[in-house]
């Protein structure tokens, strides 16, 4: 009886063991579909009536009127059939190979049941993650303990510990950008103690450098540039959003406010200027100055940018094609595109070649008088009229730009984007909101005196509320001038009709004014009050101020709100179904209550049930810190993309980066590179180097080129020509000549004096057409359009850049007066110093005999030699000698050693 019990028991414990575990279709069917059916059967062809994107779609009829798939049935399945026929004719994949049988089986496993769907693993909200139990001293902090067990899996064991000076350099790097201070690299390496390393990380973390380093990932992001970009590709003061960016890095400014600043910092209570800056990161787009072109396009183009942006940047995934048809390989609806889009497309900007709207700097008086000026509006009138006199001086805006005009005779919208009069001129704007509108203020230059400006309702005939005299400007007529003008009163939202005559205007073709914008408001508050005309003058005083200014996000009042339409196969010219603010319906719902604009955006992008926010940072950290993102595809975390190598450890620190970090980027940054896993050696063995060529189970430290800013930062550190000097306008560093060819832009780099010149490459003016060439030369991008990861190469151009560039060349002649300086006369001693000083150790003896060498092969061609010995040391000065140019060869070689220019 014991026996037939336990034979019972066996058999059913062995039926269990062997039964099938269900089908994942996120692992398992999900990579079948996209890489043989998804192409013919997606968002963007559907043939025979057939998609597979989404369930709904899958399970319904086909043109056929059969169901390709039949939960449960796999057998008369109509998709199981073709793929398992035996004429090519008729065998899906079409005209391909036939798929395997282990994949058919799959697939009709998966049907039989139930054909059910899984969500990716990216558009799952993140939960907490148990860390994995390891034995062994190796382990340092968490980020092991995933590492760990991964290696174990594969019979691999991770690399010592690197040298301190090797971590010393790469943790500098990561951290800060370049090397750090001496007086931190020389505690550090002279130390004993088992915190000196998290020392060093707490103190390069609290370094303003680090806030410098940072905002370099973020400008690629942001499609930071200091040019429009388009055509004539003007410059542009977008500078104070570095500034912010540096200053949000510094302060550890918690990733989700860093967000809602950016995506709505106009939108926040009383928001503050530095919270208006903080929107430059959607007025980064493009804008196009070109007569002729129509600016509705080139807004439009802009929202498009910025719902891309977004995408990209904050949840690294694409979304871009969604534009034109639904998305072919995840789950993202045509329409939903567009319900995205209309979070952006209420705006004020509108592709204006003055950028409006823009953020009026005030200094400290004038700030003072805005003060006072508020405070007369809140007590003569009420806190709204305040709030409203507050944004009008400071932005100028809600204005109507005279470039939306249509219906134009004698009149047109000139190049730049402004109306222009000629005699007898009419033009109409449309669907102006004028309840309880009494003045008019408006900008404009006028050419001749003499002309008279009519305002008309409705028709160009039509009742008169406005009858404005236009005189001459100064600089006739290209000097913008502001005043205002009485309206007689009128209710609801109207088409004005403008007439311009001037009997002046002898010749037709001749232009008599032009016109910026329009305010319509009421009359200044508080008239026979005590100190009313004082105040009124102070109001007048700071709108015509002529102030520096930077470009922000502001939204459009209810009176000026657009509608959003879904632009058939993308094209904003066909309008198809109205459509409201809203998110995929794949990923987390909008949060309740949340206003439907970009606030409310804000708020579903950094809500903790976002699946794809903390992962996209996360990665990103990783990426910077270890050279490859633990899903290498940064850019699309999607289901084409990569996945990634370690999941539970990205999901792990994603968890910790919301609710234990707080948001904190340093918390995070300081676990990773505090980890055994980022302290590793990066020698490769043969083992490694069989089993795992590409690191992606982090048996060793990447090795990798530093960027292009580090690069030139490091370079300009070792020299000590580096300046500390932080923040301000971007600077000109040498360039060669005539390389800013842009049409109808007469500007040329003016190389900066001084130490600007020598300032780190975050500041360094990035013109779109024409980017600084040696960052380039090392993947640097334009920034036309967001970019979430540079593909580094390996061209002979960044040699040639790094030994021969003039810019170069001047750092190794600062490298060697450094020397020179700092190690005495005696040559030995200057190489084994400029060897130590740039990688923290010293110089064994065949490479310091490879540099003797290279000096007096120099040397004797200089010795005699003085047009030579002029050209490389490159002044007449103390310095102008052979052993000066010979040891400026040896510092240039030095900076170009592969051991200087790889991150080790």
């Amino acid at each position: 009886m014991i026996v037939v019990i336990v034979l019972s028991a066996s058999i059913f414990v062995f039926t269990l063991a062997t039964r099938h575990k269900p089908i994942d279709f996120t692992l398992q069917v999900k990579p079948i579909i996209n890489k043989y059916c998804i192409t013919c059967h997606g968002g963007v062809r559907q043939k025979g009536g057939f998609s597979l994107l989404f369930r709904e779609e899958a399970l319904a009829k086909t043109k056929s009127g059969k169901r390709a798939i039949i939960p449960g049935d796999a057998a008369n399945s109509e998709v199981i059939k073709r793929i398992t026929l035996k004429d090519p004719d008729d065998r899906m994949p079409y005209r391909h190979d036939p798929l395997s049988k282990a994949n058919i089986a799959i697939l009709r496993r998966w049907i039989n049941e139930g054909a059910q769907w899984g969500k990716h693993w990216a558009y799952v909200p993140v939960t907490k993650v148990e860390v994995p139990s390891v034995k062994g001293k190796w382990v340092q902090n968490e980020v092991d303990n995933f590492i760990e067990q991964k290696l174990q899996e594969n019979d691999l064991k991770p690399s010592l510990r690197a040298e301190k000076y090797y971590l010393l350099r790469r943790v500098s790097l990561d951290l800060i950008g370049m090397p750090a201070p001496d007086h931190l690299a020389l505690k550090f390496l002279s130390g004993n103690s088992n915190h000196d390393y998290s020392d060093l990380v707490d103190s390069l973390l609290a370094s303003p450098h680090y806030g410098e380093k940072w905002t370099g990932m973020w400008m690629d992001l942001a499609r930071y540039a200091d040019t429009k970009g388009y055509e004539k590709d003007e410059a542009r003061n977008m500078w104070k959003y570095r500034d912010w960016l540096i200053d949000a890095f510094n302060e550890d400014k918690p990733y989700d406010r860093f967000l809602t600043e950016q995506i709505a910092g106009d939108l926040l209570p009383d928001a503050t200027d530095q919270e208006l800056i903080a929107t430059v990161f959607q007025r980064n787009t493009m804008t196009n100055d070109e007569g002729g072109t129509d600016n509705e396009e080139f807004r439009t183009s802009a929202v498009v940018d910025r719902v891309n942006t977004t995408w990209d940047a904050i949840m690294g995934t694409t979304f871009g094609c969604v534009q034109c048809h639904s998305h072919p390989y995840d789950p993202f609806k045509h329409d939903e595109y567009y319900k995205f889009l209309a979070f952006f497309n209420n705006t004020r900007d509108e592709d204006t070649q003055d950028d409006y709207p823009l953020l009026r700097h005030y200094n400290d008086t004038m700030q003072q008088q805005l003060s006072e000026v508020v405070d007369w509006f809140r007590e003569n009138d009420s806190q709204q009229k305040a709030k409203d006199a507050a944004t009008f001086l400071k932005t100028w805006q809600p204005s109507y730009n005279t470039s939306i005009c249509d219906s134009f005779t004698n009149s047109v919208v000139g190049d730049p984007t402004w109306i222009i009069f000629r005699n007898n001129a009419v033009c109409r704007m449309k669907n102006v909101a004028l309840n309880n509108k009494e003045n008019l203020i408006f900008r404009y230059g006028g050419f001749y005196g003499g002309g008279i400006w009519k305002i008309h309702l409705d028709s160009a005939n039509g009742e008169v509320i406005a009858n404005v005299p236009l005189h001459k400007t100064k600089e006739d007529g290209w000097e913008w001038q502001i005043e205002e003008t009485a309206l007689k009163p009128v209710t609801g939202k109207h088409d004005l009709y403008f007439t311009y005559t001037n009997p002046n205007l002898k010749n037709s073709m001749n232009t008599g004014v032009r016109i910026d914008w329009l305010y319509f408001t009421d009359h200044f508050p508080g008239i026979g009050n005590k100190g009313y005309q004082e105040m009124k003058n102070t109001f007048w005083k700071l709108l015509r101020s002529k102030v520096p200014s930077t470009p922000v996000m502001m939204e459009n009042p209810a009176s000026m709100r657009r509608e959003t339409f879904v632009f058939e196969r993308g094209n904003w010219l066909v309008k198809g179904d109205r459509v409201e603010p809203d998110v995929p319906n794949s990923l987390n719902p909008f949060p309740e209550r949340a206003p439907r604009n970009r606030m409310g955006l804000a708020m579903w992008l950094t809500s903790s049930q976002n699946p794809l926010t903390s992962r996209a940072l996360v990665n990103r950290v990783w990426e910077q810190l270890l050279g490859t993102g633990l899903a290498e595809t940064l850019e699309d975390l999607g289901s084409q993309g990569i996945a990634p190598t370690h999941m539970e450890l990205l999901n792990w620190l994603s968890y910790q980066f919301m609710y234990e970090y707080k948001w904190s980027i340093k918390k995070l940054i300081r676990t990773i590179v505090l980890s055994a896993t980022y302290q590793q050696d990066s020698k490769i063995s043969d083992e490694l180097l069989e089993k795992d060529p590409n690191n992606k189970l982090y048996a060793r430290s990447a090795r990798v080129r530093l960027s292009a800013e580090q690069i030139r930062d490091q370079a300009l550190c070792i020299s000590g020509a580096m300046s500390s000097k932080m923040y301000g306008p971007s600077v000109y560093p040498y360039q060669p000549k005539g390389l800013w060819l842009s049409p109808y832009n007469s500007t040329d780099w003016e190389q900066s004096a001084g130490e600007d010149q020598y300032r780190r490459a975050v500041y360094t003016f990035w013109k779109r057409s024409a980017p600084y060439p040696s960052m380039v030369t090392f993947d640097g991008i334009a920034r036309n359009v967001c970019t979430a990861r540079r593909i580094r190469t390996n061209t002979p151009l960044q040699a040639l850049t790094t030994l021969n560039d003039s810019a170069y060349i001047d750092m190794a002649r600062h490298f060697a007066y450094r020397l020179q300086h700092e190690a005495g006369n005696e040559i030995t001693q200057q190489i084994k110093k400029g060897y130590e000083v740039a990688t923290y150790h010293a110089i064994d003896r065949k490479s310091l005999d490879a540099l003797l060498d290279l000096y007096n092969a120099a040397f004797a061609k200089f010795k005699n030699n003085v047009d030579k010995t002029c050209e490389m040391v490159g002044v007449m000065s103390n310095h102008t000698n052979a052993e000066t140019a010979a040891l400026i060869v040896v510092t240039n070689a030095i900076l170009n050693l592969d051991e200087v220019i790889m991150k080790n």
